[in-house]
């Protein structure tokens, strides 16, 4: 079984997230969205490490392959610990895949038997970051076109309520 591994801190999930999400796991038997905690990101962010699994949990419920988890060890050793031999990482701009090489390569040395498979991002989505969703999201704006129908509710409510609450 050939399971494949797509971290990231997910402060929210987007369309574009879920995107190569769907194209991932069309190739993978398994496809484990993992929601890598941070110490130093963790007071920041918008929702908390578990809330952000139960939203990609809600989000990914219609695809049998994919499950959620999440994790704060190096995502090489999480790769060893769950046996999969791929890390999905989605590129929206060259910037991302300077950054994204370099960890890829490091990720190798620590695990010679996981390989990094890069995912362009689909034009529609390039623009689309975390970032931007909680930007236009404390603007009240309209949500529908950059995160998942089913978790839009649950930013409005968030940027309403306070930060990781």
């Amino acid at each position: 079984m050939k399971t494949a591994i797509y971290p990231g801190s997910f402060d929210p999930i987007t369309l574009g997230h879920l995107n190569i999400i769907k194209r991932a796991a069309a190739c993978f038997d398994k496809l484990i969205v993992c929601v890598m905690v941070n110490a130093e990101k963790a007071e920041r962010g918008l929702f908390t490490p578990g809330e952000r699994v139960e939203l990609i949990r809600r989000t990914v419920e219609k695809l049998p392959n994919v499950e959620v988890d999440s994790s704060s060890m190096l995502v090489a050793e999480y790769a060893r610990d769950m046996r999969a031999c791929t890390l999905i990482k989605g590129l929206r701009a060259v910037s991302d895949y300077e950054y994204e090489l370099q960890m890829a390569l490091i990720n190798r040395k620590l695990n010679p038997r996981l390989e990094t498979m890069f995912i362009p991002s689909s034009a529609k989505y390039t623009y689309i970051s975390s970032s931007v969703v909680k930007e236009m999201a404390s603007y009240g704006a309209d949500l529908s076109d950059f995160v998942p129908r089913e978790i839009i509710g649950d930013v409005k409510e968030k940027m309403k309520s306070g930060r990781n609450q």
